[in-house]
């Protein structure tokens, strides 16, 4: 290609802005040329952004209406939730680095108080309802205000978590849990900070 003079190139800018302008007269387009610079610029349509909906998930209400935390008669069996319970037992030895007799009983006190308890063993101690006290088994599903239990009899039993005391035994480990200030769902209590100390009148 041959490089065009200086008066084609010029001639072929006035031609071209004629034809984009053609409203504007030669004098302005001639002034425009002398005195500011032509930008062309291309502005792009914005695209709008679709919002993103958010799944809601089920109410208290559907959840109880499909018995999503049902669990079925035939496999209210002890036997089957023992490997649950040598998986939970593995899981606390990890989290308290190892149940050694020189560890200190606060630090695993305050582990247990945060831990995951679905598959411990407990047994009600004390409870101001006498009928409560004795009742041992697996954990099945904890919430806000009751433990599920199954027991060795392959009974379900609810157990309130008020004006209850629960223990639990591992590897000669004894913890005490007083239901009354336990009144929160599992997963509230790793962030929930305990007292070490206090007691419940029962």
């Amino acid at each position: 290609l041959q490089p065009q003079g200086s008066e084609k190139a010029k001639t072929f800018i006035h031609a071209f802005l004629k034809r984009s302008m053609p409203t504007m007269k030669g004098e302005a387009i001639q002034d425009m040329l002398t005195r500011k610079a032509v930008v062309l610029e291309h502005y792009p349509k914005k695209k709008t952004k679709q919002k993103r909906k958010k799944t809601k998930g089920f109410t208290a209400k559907q959840r109880r209406e499909l018995r999503l935390f049902e669990i079925e008669p035939e496999q209210q069996r002890y036997a089957i939730f023992l490997p649950l319970h040598e998986l939970w037992k593995q899981y606390i030895r990890d989290l308290c680095h190892g149940l050694k007799p020189d560890a200190q009983p606060h630090m695993i006190q305050s582990k247990l108080l945060k831990a995951d308890l679905h598959g411990a063993i407990v047994t009600v101690t004390k409870s101001k309802c006498p009928s409560y006290v004795g009742i041992t088994g697996i954990i099945l599903q904890e919430f806000k205000h009751v433990f599920k239990i199954i027991t060795k009899e392959d009974k379900l039993k609810v157990v309130p978590k008020l004006n209850n005391v629960f223990s639990l035994e591992l590897d000669g480990f004894i913890s005490y849990i007083y239901g009354s200030k336990f009144l929160f769902r599992a997963s509230e209590r790793s962030a929930k900070k305990f007292k070490l100390k206090g007691t419940i009148d029962l």
